[in-house]
């Protein structure tokens, strides 16, 4: 099954369906689930480093019979990597790891830095580095420069911090990662994103955990009228806004459903986006106050771009 693809602000081409990894860490699990999204159609993989499984994936990518160049591999800095010096040999782990000679994506996971001896995602205060965010841009510019890497963007950046980045970057961000569904639907940073050429993609799409998008029963609803699944209509819904969509699973089933979209009614579209929930499922600032201007922009400012 084919997948469109969206243009990114360097010509690239991305499709608008990936499989996302983040929290699938059981042992030969990924390394199926790799191997089988790619047979059935998909052609986005999405990574990081901190999730720990990039050599899962990179074991799997070298079996899929698939070109490396119709395949779209992202991943992401971790936050202990932010020094500038310390950009190159990051991004030499990360295609180490997934066994490529580059990515077509490199995102900055996060906008604030971590000291470099930390390696886990669970971290203090008093862990955080100042490390200004154009120093860690600048020099992910220059592994464009170097082809390791064809593109380069951000995660979880509010429009604050991109009005401040913006004229200072020499190669513009292609992508924002950030957490949208419809509890989350960041109307006014995704706007913001789209006006400047930023190709928005969309973690978390279905909400889960507490945050239970699937049992909405407007969205129910739409399902039954489409003779789809909840998560088929919230992934729609994200395509509609014109947002890239990474939904995670491990079966079968549910991989090829995420594969078929629905067209969604323009008064179903509206629908969904008057839903007034506001849910957030990753919010560093609920454990580290000092991060309060990450997600909370009208509260605090980023203190170094």
């Amino acid at each position: 099954m084919s997948v469109k693809n969206i243009k990114l602000n360097n010509g690239l081409e991305m499709p608008e369906i990936g499989l996302g990894t983040w929290k699938a860490d059981e042992t030969g699990v990924l390394y199926e689930t790799v191997k089988k999204a790619v047979e059935l159609g998909y052609r986005h993989i999405d990574c990081a480093k901190i999730y720990k499984n990039q050599p899962e994936i990179g074991r799997a990518l070298k079996e899929v019979n698939v070109p490396r160049d119709q395949l779209f591999i992202v991943s992401k800095i971790f936050q202990n990597k932010h020094r500038p010096e310390l950009v190159p040999g990051a991004i030499d782990d990360i295609l180490s790891e997934l066994g490529i000679e580059y990515l077509d994506m490199l995102l900055m996971h996060w906008p604030y830095a971590l000291k470099p001896e930390l390696e886990t995602a669970d971290f203090v205060a008093s862990d955080l580095e100042s490390v200004p965010i154009m120093d860690t841009w600048r020099a992910m510019e220059q592994l464009v420069d170097q082809g390791k890497v064809r593109a380069i963007g951000v995660s979880n950046f509010n429009q604050s911090i991109l009005e401040k980045m913006l004229p200072q970057c020499r190669i513009k961000p292609a992508n924002n990662q950030i957490e949208v569904h419809p509890y989350n639907q960041e109307k006014a940073l995704v706007k913001y994103c789209q006006q400047q050429g930023i190709v928005v993609t969309g973690y978390c799409p279905l909400g889960g955990g507490s945050i239970s998008v699937m049992n909405d029963e407007l969205i129910k609803r739409i399902a039954d009228a489409h003779s789809c699944t909840p998560a088929q209509v919230a992934l729609s819904w994200l395509l509609a806004r014109g947002i890239v969509v990474i939904p995670k699973s491990n079966h079968e089933v549910r991989l090829k459903q995420n594969l078929r979209t629905v067209t969604l009614t323009s008064d179903e579209i509206r629908m969904i986006g008057c839903i007034k929930k506001c849910e957030r499922k990753v919010d560093p600032s609920r454990d580290i106050e000092e991060l309060k201007w990450v997600f909370h922009e009208d509260q605090a400012e980023c203190p170094l771009i």
